[in-house]
């Protein structure tokens, strides 16, 4: 039998390939927005310029970049205005994991040191600062205004989620419909973002961008639900097991537990959740709770249904290479492991 760490290089080995498959339609397009990002990054302050640097070394799978380039692709001739959405959308997104480790008062991002972690949380806010700025000049200088303006949609409907589930975590009592809102605010709209900046940058009409954009969303609902699931230790790799639990976020398995729980089970959970967050025992129980109530299968389930939309709405799209690479990332991003 493989040991866990032979078991996670295979896997993270069959990822990277499936993600390189994905990517061939646009593999020349990635490489070359490779090099006008970091451009865009530059600055001549020497300690932000180090900063930067750490930033795009440590920088993740680059999806984001990925759905523009291939939403651009399936809707028109992709141009100069798609790489520099492609780079807003960076840039917007880099910005707001800068400023949420401040917030969570995270020490580290996928597996690095954090920015507020070297820095401190003064200059790890206004680096996030001057990314959102940086992006901002990039479309004001080139005129890019309807870029801008799917951009600036995002990044107020991601702070308003953040604060939503802040102000509902206080009572742990959250709905199901709150919590569908929260991370169609907080994630969709991001990648909603992504699909709608493609298809804007090569001329759509707006009825394709906003087809798009519903599209983008979907899949951006598919993800986070994934992205919960990870939390209940389904899978090999991912997140810690029972970090969302630690923080006191209600997420989709639970929220459905509890709400077939009785008052006095209900009452015992949340009191876990309150009192016994680093009691690594209580965790597991409430983990326990959870997949004995259904929530892990009733999760997958809307997942899947999301997922559904996301490919039904795709399929209208006319066929081409982009539109097969697109229905493929979908379909990585229900697949992933981490």
């Amino acid at each position: 039998m493989l040991p866990a760490i032979a078991i996670d290089c295979v896997l993270l080995q069959r990822m990277s390939k499936t993600l390189d498959r994905i990517k061939a339609p646009v593999a020349r397009e990635m490489e070359e927005f490779e090099h006008k990002f970091r451009a865009s990054m530059k600055t001549r302050v020497m300690l932000l310029d180090k900063i930067m640097t750490y930033i795009v070394k440590r920088k993740g799978k680059q999806m984001r970049p990925l759905f523009v380039f291939l939403s651009a692709g399936a809707t028109g001739t992709i141009n100069e205005s798609t790489y520099r959405g492609a780079s807003l959308i960076e840039l917007v997104h880099t910005a707001s994991l800068v400023h949420d480790d401040v917030v969570d008062d995270a020490n580290y991002r996928r597996g690095f040191f954090s920015v507020n972690a070297l820095w401190k949380n003064k200059i790890a806010v206004l680096v996030g600062d001057f990314l959102l700025t940086r992006g901002l000049i990039l479309a004001m200088e080139h005129k890019n205004y309807d870029l801008l303006s799917i951009c600036t949609d995002a990044v107020k409907d991601m702070s308003e989620g953040e604060l939503l589930q802040m102000e509902k975590a206080r009572r742990l009592d959250i709905q199901e419909e709150v919590y569908y809102e929260i991370i169609r605010q907080k994630t969709a709209s991001l990648i909603a973002s992504c699909c709608a900046v493609g298809a804007s940058s090569v001329g759509a009409d707006a009825d394709t961008i906003a087809r798009m954009k519903q599209f983008g969303e979907y899949v951006g609902m598919a993800f986070q639900i994934k992205d919960d699931l990870f939390d209940y230790g389904d899978e090999e790799i991912g997140k810690p097991v029972g970090i969302d639990i630690k923080e006191k976020k209600m997420t989709l398995p639970l929220i459905y537990a509890l709400s077939k729980s009785t008052w006095l089970e209900k009452r015992k959970i949340i009191g876990l959740i309150k009192n016994g967050s680093e009691d690594n025992e209580k965790i597991a129980r409430v983990i326990g709770f959870v997949k004995k109530s259904g929530g892990i299968e009733y999760a997958k389930t809307k997942m899947t249904e999301y997922h559904q939309k996301a490919l039904a709405l795709l399929a209208q799209f006319p066929e081409s290479t982009y539109r097969a690479s697109l229905n493929d990332l979908v379909q990585f991003t229900i697949d992933r492991k981490s």
